[in-house]
């Protein structure tokens, strides 16, 4: 058995749970309570003085990206030797830089309030996948360890899986081109993107697709879903442009106000996959859902550090 503690926090346990079960870690316990007043209460009751840790958890909101903090605060208070944070989802791109002035650049004070935990001897490792906004690890500050996993195996299997032989590789927009190219030429397959121009500040319309897809399978890759209204749009355009079948597989499936009933409604998309890096993904257990886990690649990161 390893001797990596495992913990995480409260929504991720499932990952926790299936870490531990492929690596053989050792299991980190915590007792978590609720005040009466809404505070919350937690206590270590694995001892992790001198010992190498691992913390899992995701900022899917501003309470759980709180309980990472204080976990990982009092796990290196505690005397771990190391910490390895593990950020399956990491939010707070949509406020990764300031457009009006005034506005709150949300990712950089998140980032730069990691970067305040205290060092252990072998350093704060930070490990993030498929990041919405890559320029986010460079907003951490200090000595912070960062690494940026992308989960390009996993998309190229699902992708594979999926689709005929000679299906097209596309995503939702152009602002996605250069990721989806890379993975359109790890496949040998051709990779196609959309055009839009702004009608409004919320409104866009579909003006031409970068390749031809008549009568080829499209898989949209797309690294996270919210509500699924550009999603829908998209895979329309595709289909519009003569698409046969057409798949999307997401990283992040957050699947907000019922994003998944309205994928499935549009009629167009036949199938999602997404990863389990959001516990939103992990329970929405929909028939047009599959969800494939980053326990490997958290596994794969851990023992990757041993060595």
């Amino acid at each position: 058995m390893s001797n990596k503690i495992i913990f995480s926090t409260r929504k991720y346990r499932y990952l926790q749970e299936e870490v531990i079960q492929r690596g053989g870690f050792q299991k980190g316990k915590i007792d978590v309570k609720t005040f009466p007043d809404g505070e919350r209460y937690q206590r270590i009751l694995s001892p992790v003085n001198g010992q190498d840790v691992v913390l899992i958890g995701g900022t899917v909101s501003d309470t759980d990206t709180l309980e990472i903090y204080d976990l990982a605060y009092a796990l290196i208070k505690y005397g771990a030797r190391s910490i390895q944070l593990f950020f399956p989802y990491f939010g707070y791109s949509t406020m990764e830089r300031a457009i009006k002035a005034g506005e709150v650049v949300t990712a950089k004070s998140r980032a730069v309030m990691f970067s305040s935990l205290p060092r252990t001897s072998l350093g704060n490792h930070f490990i993030f996948f498929d990041l919405h906004s890559e320029g986010i690890p460079h907003y951490f500050e200090g000595q912070a360890l960062i690494n940026h996993v992308y989960c390009k195996q996993i998309i190229v299997d699902a992708a594979k899986d999926l689709a005929d032989n000679s299906f097209v590789m596309a995503c939702t927009d152009a602002g996605r081109a250069k990721w989806v190219e890379s993975l359109a030429n790890e496949m040998g397959v051709n990779a196609a993107f959309i055009f839009k121009r702004r009608i409004s500040g919320e409104k866009t319309e579909v003006t031409s697709i970068s390749a031809d897809v008549e009568g080829m399978d499209v898989v949209i890759y797309d690294d996270m879903i919210r509500t699924g209204g550009s999603l829908i749009n998209a895979a329309k355009a595709y289909k519009n442009a003569g698409a046969k079948k057409i798949f999307t597989i997401t990283t992040h499936g957050l699947f907000t106000d019922e994003a998944l009933e309205k994928i499935k409604g549009s009629g167009v998309i036949e199938k999602v996959v997404a990863t389990n890096s959001h516990p939103n993904s992990f329970l929405a257990k929909h028939p047009i859902l599959r969800v494939e886990s980053l326990a490997p690649l958290i596994v794969e990161q851990i023992l990757e550090e041993k060595k």
